[in-house]
């Protein structure tokens, strides 16, 4: 009776209907293989594989820089075949090539492999989120705040697993990780299977093909999400970094953030994000976001001039402000990027907001490490002020973005 009651209790929390509970559940699946390829990749590739750093770092960017190009038309594609076809296609092929990199020999065969993957996880990431959308019903906010939690959740655990196989540092361990990845994209894909065939939304007729170029303030939301997104790597990046360099603090700091920033979002995603449903919400929760990373910025710059101890209680403290930053950003991203899209075109706007994100993560290694680190404690006050100016600007995207597109019963609320 307990376990039932215990099921029936996960079984809530993962979702309100039959398809938000799949749609978790591959979620889940999916991000845990994330977890244990991304935290051993590069280590297989140079110590097992023997290829050099600066090659397996080449073949990668090369193949990101290609995969990018692939998001709108494979968003598109969503549109018009439908969003569950296209992201179980491409996952079948990610789960091939995922396995093929057990077989890799020389830095040429990286670079092709690498590429189709990435292809195929841009496809896929924009017909994910046009799915979402259709899966998400009449509450979607709190459908994807849900979503995200079990994400999050799924990386950990998949994080977890990994670093118990680096501690065995065997090519047969490395393999199995690999492998382990290549497995959760096919379960992933079957997964999908139970998922309703939900049909294809027709255009307006007369209307554009490619509508989203044509959005103005779509494509500065864009813009704005991409330039935001250089709060991840403050956390995997920019932190680490700095408490190594420039501080006594303990080394276990860094384990211990990367927990705290983890367990935070598992357990404060839903809580806040679920509250976070129109574009109007999301403009505001995006200006909280830019005001919290306002706060953590300078704490993080201010572990270099506090004893050890003290240094660590303000590391720790940074994190959890900004963790709540990254909560509300997340959210406001939610509600803006699938607000502001019509539902005929998810797939393709999708797209191009995962083409701005992933453009942004491209680039922000080289700004934080170069322009933030080379300017010490002024970088990090010049990057607290740059994401509150980028928070400031949400509520007034959201009213332009929304004047565009006027819908019943949220005039009103534009006011606010």
């Amino acid at each position: 009776m307990i376990k039932g009651d215990l099921a029936g209790r996960i079984g809530r929390m993962a979702g309100d209907s039959g398809p938000e509970r799949v749609l978790v559940a591959a979620s889940f699946v999916n991000r845990v293989g994330n977890g244990l390829f991304n935290a051993a990749s590069a280590l297989y590739f140079t110590l097992v594989v023997g290829l050099p750093a600066v090659q397996v770092g080449a073949a990668l960017t090369i193949a990101g820089v290609i995969g990018l190009c692939a998001g709108i038309p494979g968003g598109h594609l969503a549109d018009r075949r439908g969003a569950r076809v296209i992201m179980m296609l491409a996952l079948a092929v990610q789960a091939v090539s995922m396995a093929a990199l057990v077989l890799v020999e020389s830095w040429a065969e990286l670079t092709i492999i690498a590429t189709v993957d990435q292809i195929a996880a841009a496809v896929g990431g924009a017909a994910w989120g046009a799915l979402v959308v259709r899966v998400g019903g009449e509450r979607p906010a709190r459908f994807r705040a849900k979503l995200r939690t079990f994400v999050n959740l799924g990386v950990v655990l998949g994080t977890v697993g990994a670093g118990l196989a680096l501690a065995a540092d065997t090519r047969g361990a490395y393999v199995t990780l690999i492998l382990g990845n290549a497995a959760s994209f096919a379960l992933c894909a079957v997964l999908l299977l139970l998922l309703p065939r939900y049909p294809v939304l027709a255009a307006p007729p007369r209307q554009r093909r490619w509508l989203v170029f044509a959005d103005r303030p779509f494509l500065t939301f864009t813009a704005l999400y991409g330039a935001m997104g250089l709060q991840y790597p403050v956390v995997s990046l920019l932190l680490p970094i700095w408490i190594s360099e420039h501080t006594e603090t303990p080394r276990w700091t860094v384990a211990a953030l990367f927990a705290v920033n983890s367990a935070f979002c598992v357990l404060m995603q839903t809580k806040i994000g679920s509250r976070i449903e129109t574009p109007y919400d999301g403009g505001r929760a995006f200006r909280t976001a830019g005001l919290l990373f306002l706060v953590s910025c300078p704490l993080m710059a201010l572990a270099a001039y506090a004893p050890v101890w003290a240094a660590a209680g303000l590391v720790l403290a940074a994190i959890f402000v900004h963790s709540l930053g990254e909560v509300w950003e997340s959210s406001a991203c939610f509600a803006l990027g699938f607000g502001l899209a019509p539902d005929h075109a998810q797939g393709q706007y999708q797209g191009v907001l995962g083409l701005g994100f992933n453009a942004g993560q491209a680039l922000a290694p080289a700004i934080l490490t170069t322009v933030v680190l080379g300017l010490g404690t002024a970088g990090w006050l010049l990057l607290a002020l740059f994401f509150a100016t980028l928070g400031a600007a949400g509520p007034a995207l959201a009213r332009w973005g929304m004047r565009t597109r006027p819908q019943p019963g949220v005039a009103a609320e534009a006011t606010r």
